[in-house]
C-alpha cells in the first residue's frame, strides 16, 4: 500500500514552513546585536542536525542490511523516507560552507588567510597555522564533496535496489539482495571514517584551538539517535493513519530499544569527553567547556538531563516502548534536546559573547526546516509501496515477536 497525503496534509506543511520563517524575519529584526553572524550560524545548526538525522537513517539502514536482520524489514520503507531530505541537507550545508569561504560570515575564524602569515604578527595565530595541512580552503572543499558525494549516491543506489527488488523473484532477487549487502558492509566502512572527520570539519573547526578525539563519535551519536527517534515517530504516525498494518508492538518496542540504547551511547561519550579534559585541566581544552559552563549553564547541563535522564527514567520499561502516544511524546522531547545539542556545539564558538541564548530567530528556523523534512519525508514515501514486496526476509519480519 502506498502512502498518500491526505487533503490538508500539504497546506499545513506549507504553513509551518511560513510560519517559521516568519518567525526567523521577526527575530533577525529583533536581534540588536550581531543578527548577521547569528543568522548563519543558525541556519548551520539546522542544517547539520537534519542532515545528520539523514545521514544516521542511511547508517542505520546499511547495518541492517549488512547484518541481514529480518526484524527491520517493514519499516526500511520509512528510513528511505528520512534519507529523501539528504539532498536539501547537503545543499544546505553547502550554502553555509560556501558563504564561509567567500567571507559572508566568520563562523569558520580559520578560514582567514591572515593567520597563516608570520609577516603579519598582528592576525598570525601560530596555533591555527599548525594546522594548515589540514585546515586550508582547498582540502576542506575536497573532503566536503567527498562525504555528501559518497552519502548521495550511496542512498540513491540503495533506494532504486529496494524498489527493482519489488519487481523480482527467483535466483535475480537472492543477487540483488546479496549485492546489497556486500555494498552495504562496504558504505560502513567510507561512513566510519566520514562521520568523524566531517564532524572535525563543519562543527569542531569552529573552536579552531580546541580538538577532541571523541568528538566524532559523540557528534555521530546525535545523528544516530535523532534518526531513530525520527523513524520511530513516522512509524506509529503511520500506522494510526491505517498503513503498515502488519508493524506490531515486537516491531515498535524494538526500535524504542534503539532510541534508549543509542541514548546511552550519547551520554556515555557527553560524559566521557567532559570528564576527561576536566580532569586533565590543560588550559588550551578546558576553555571549550569554560565558555559553555560559566556563560551558558542551562544549555550545557539542560542538554545532558533531557538527552540522557528523559529515555533513562522513561523509556527503560517495556510498556513504555510499546506506548504509541507516551513514545512519541519522549521522543519528541529527546528530539528537541538533540537540536539543542548542536545549539551548544555551534552557537558559543560562532557567536562568543554575542550569543545570549535560543531566542526567537532558532525557533523559526528549527520549525522552517522541520516544515520542509516533514514534507519531503512524506512525500518520498508516497512514491513507493511502504512495504517492500519481496525481500527475501519479509516473511519472518512479519511474524516478529519478542
Amino acid at each position: 500500500m502506498n502512502f498518500s497525503f491526505s487533503k490538508r496534509a500539504p497546506k499545513v506543511l506549507m504553513g509551518v514552513i511560513a510560519l517559521g520563517a516568519a518567525a526567523t524575519l521577526v527575530g533577525i529584526m529583533g536581534d540588536h546585536t550581531d543578527h548577521h553572524q547569528r543568522t548563519w550560524a543558525s541556519l548551520l545548526v539546522n542544517a547539520f542536525f537534519f542532515l545528520g538525522i539523514t545521514l544516521g537513517a542511511l547508517f542505520f539502514y546499511s547495518l541492517q542490511n549488512a547484518t541481514e536482520t529480518a526484524w527491520s524489514v517493514l519499516v526500511k520503507r520509512v528510513f528511505e523516507g528520512i534519507m529523501g531530505f539528504l539532498p536539501i541537507g547537503a545543499i544546505a550545508m553547502i550554502v553555509v560552507l560556501a558563504a564561509g569561504s567567500l567571507g559572508l560570515h566568520h563562523i569558520y575564524h580559520w578560514m582567514d588567510t591572515k593567520l597563516y602569515d608570520p609577516s603579519d604578527p598582528e592576525h598570525y595565530d601560530a596555533i591555527i597555522a599548525g594546522k594548515e595541512a589540514f585546515l586550508n580552503q582547498r582540502f576542506f572543499w575536497v573532503r566536503t564533496i567527498a562525504y555528501l558525494a559518497t552519502f548521495i549516491l550511496f542512498a540513491r543506489w540503495f533506494r532504486s535496489k529496494s524498489l527493482e527488488m519489488d519487481r523480482m523473484s527467483g535466483d535475480t532477487l537472492v543477487r540483488t539482495h546479496l549485492l546489497v549487502y556486500r555494498r552495504s558492509a562496504l558504505f560502513l566502512v567510507f561512513f566510519a571514517v566520514f562521520s568523524s572527520i566531517l564532524a572535525w570539519d563543519w562543527l569542531m573547526s569552529i573552536d579552531a584551538h580546541w580538538f577532541s578525539t571523541l568528538y566524532g563519535w559523540y557528534a555521530f551519536s546525535g545523528m544516530w539517535v535523532s534518526a531513530m527517534i525520527s523513524g520511530v515517530i513516522l512509524v506509529l504516525y503511520l500506522k494510526r493513519k491505517g498503513y503498515l498494518p502488519q508493524v506490531n508492538n515486537s516491531h515498535i518496542q524494538d526500535m524504542g530499544k534503539w532510541v534508549f540504547a543509542i541514548s546511552f551511547l550519547w551520554s556515555y561519550l557527553y560524559f566521557s569527553q567532559f570528564m576527561l579534559i576536566w580532569y586533565s585541566n590543560i588550559p588550551e581544552e578546558v576553555t571549550y567547556f569554560q565558555t559553555r559552563i560559566n556563560e551558558h549553564p542551562g544549555l550545557m547541563w539542560g542538554t545532558f538531563f533531557i538527552n540522557f535522564a528523559v529515555p533513562m527514567v522513561l523509556l527503560m520499561s517495556r510498556d513504555a516502548k510499546r506506548n504509541p502516544r507516551f513514545l512519541i511524546g519522549v521522543g519528541s522531547v529527546i528530539f528537541v534536546g538533540h537540536w539543542l545539542d548542536v545549539n551548544m556545539m555551534v552557537m558559543p564558538g560562532a557567536l562568543g559573547h554575542h550569543f545570549h541564548g535560543i531566542g526567537l530567530l532558532e525557533i523559526g528556523m528549527f520549525v522552517t526546516f522541520l516544515g520542509a523534512f516533514i514534507y519531503t519525508v512524506l512525500n518520498t514515501l508516497t512514491k513507493a509501496p511502504l512495504t517492500p514486496v519481496n525481500h527475501p526476509y519479509l516473511e519472518e519480519s512479519v511474524h516478529h515477536q519478542i
